[in-house]
């Protein structure tokens, strides 16, 4: 298994991307740049009226400290909207570029595609990492077919299958609603399994830092692992939980578990984790045969 930065990415640019597959994150980055513009209102408000909020100050403050506390509002009126501009900006680039190009590094990750035969994108979205995976094994020739599972309503599903159309793809993809913690697979089923930014979502309802929200992503990081076959590889991209995604995995006895560097994504620090699923496990004295739904 290579690892998982190994992978040059796509030469795509982001308008290519986004011809194909819109925006998800649409409303926060629309919500970025109206904070950002009105900001930049305000700060431009406080440059051509300094003198008249200075007065306004005055009748609280000091001349002097007035003049300061007029000063010191517009600059981080100011400061606040460069980091707006900045916040949306950076969005679009993970939602765009930087999605494409990890997506890129993780089929990367696999050496052989042309022996797998079932694949699954855990939490597919708009299906740029399932195209990517559903890409390499027509490139190399594989028979198989990847699935992408999303808990989102089939209109959505029905979208990002005309995205695998519009990749010339479509005869390597099929898309279906589930529960990612209860995952509607038998056991051993997938030679690879892969998601990106997805896992961490899971749970959310708990709060990301609560210990309810982080039984419930263990239960995904399970699920993964469970409808793994034997040998069968697995890769994630997600943001702030990797340290205890491989904790679990080094638990359930998984092998060859690798971490990458980290990249900001979405404003937070993201890596790959990639890992291989034992072909078979020895019970040694005192050990009990592990169980993947843990």
């Amino acid at each position: 298994m290579g690892k998982p930065s190994g992978a040059a990415p796509g030469s795509r640019d982001w308008t290519q991307i986004y011809a194909i597959y819109g925006l998800d994150q649409l409303h926060t980055i629309l919500f970025f740049l109206f904070n950002a513009v009105l900001f930049t209102v305000l700060s431009l408000l406080y440059l051509t009226y300094f003198n008249p909020i200075t007065l306004f100050f005055h009748r609280l403050l000091p001349i002097d400290t007035a003049r300061f506390a007029a000063g010191f509002t517009g600059s981080v009126t100011a400061l606040s909207a460069l980091c707006l501009f900045f916040a949306s900006g950076h969005f679009l680039y993970s939602s765009l570029p930087l999605h494409y190009d990890v997506a890129q590094r993780m089929v990367g990750s696999v050496n052989e595609w042309s022996t797998v035969k079932h694949a699954l994108d855990l939490g597919c979205g708009r299906g740029i990492l399932l195209n990517a995976v559903a890409t390499q094994m027509k490139k190399e020739g594989s028979s198989g077919r990847v699935v992408g599972l999303d808990r989102s309503k089939m209109t959505s599903l029905s979208s990002t299958l005309r995205t695998a159309k519009i990749e010339g793809v479509g005869e390597y993809v099929t898309c279906r609603e589930g529960d990612p913690r209860r995952l509607p697979f038998g056991d051993g089923y997938f030679d690879v399994v892969v998601s990106a930014v997805f896992v961490h979502t899971v749970g959310k309802e708990y709060g990301h830092r609560t210990v309810e929200a982080s039984a419930e992503r263990m239960r995904v990081v399970g699920e993964m692992v469970r409808v793994l076959k034997p040998g069968g590889v697995g890769v994630v991209w997600d943001l702030l939980h990797v340290p205890e995604y491989v904790r679990r995995l080094q638990e359930l006895k998984m092998e060859d578990i690798r971490v990458s560097e980290r990249v900001t994504a979405f404003m937070a620090s993201s890596q790959i984790v990639s890992f291989r699923k034992p072909s078979q496990h020895v019970i040694g004295p005192g050990e009990v045969r592990l169980d993947w739904r843990c």
